[in-house]
């Protein structure tokens, strides 16, 4: 992993423990980003996220790993629960941006 992206996903790493090193953005195309999770890999599709289709490359890595199951993306104010992307059936309504 490059080491500044390194450096973004465990900023808050004397706070959190070891939790952020279990997780990291691994891809970006153009439908999605691949986020890695405690050895499992999870598409996060755009089209069920449109607000990070918006962001900027570095907004989307700057993710911190705020307890096991919960995500946030500060510089986007996103959350994303670890069930939503395990289960994502359970969870049949995306965020849609109001404009």
């Amino acid at each position: 992993m490059d080491r500044a992206v390194q450096e973004i996903l465990t900023e808050d790493s004397s706070y959190y423990g070891e939790i952020e090193e279990c997780s990291a953005i691994t891809n970006i195309d153009p439908a999605g980003f691949r986020l890695l999770i405690d050895e499992t890999e999870y598409f996060v599709p755009f089209e069920d996220y449109p607000r990070f289709k918006q962001a900027r490359i570095f907004e989307i890595f700057n993710m911190q790993r705020l307890s096991p199951d919960q995500f946030h993306w500060p510089d986007l104010d996103i959350d994303i629960e670890l069930d939503a992307l395990k289960t994502p059936e359970k969870y049949p309504l995306a965020w849609k941006d109001g404009k």
